[in-house]
């Protein structure tokens, strides 16, 4: 899950680097938004899995 994480993160970044260029027309916005929510979720994957395992 931390490698998921770290593309999630990776995405978001180069989504962010792509709308402050403005290089594509494409309405990144949407984008940028799902892939924020990802984050969230994996983060919360990874968070509950370790509280799991130290039970």
């Amino acid at each position: 899950m931390s490698v998921a994480y770290k593309e999630a993160r990776e995405t978001n970044y180069w989504l962010r680097l792509l709308e402050k260029s403005s290089l594509t027309k494409i309405n990144v916005k949407n984008l940028l938004i799902k892939s924020e929510e990802l984050m969230k979720i994996i983060s919360s994957i990874i968070t509950t899995t370790k509280n799991r395992i130290k039970n």
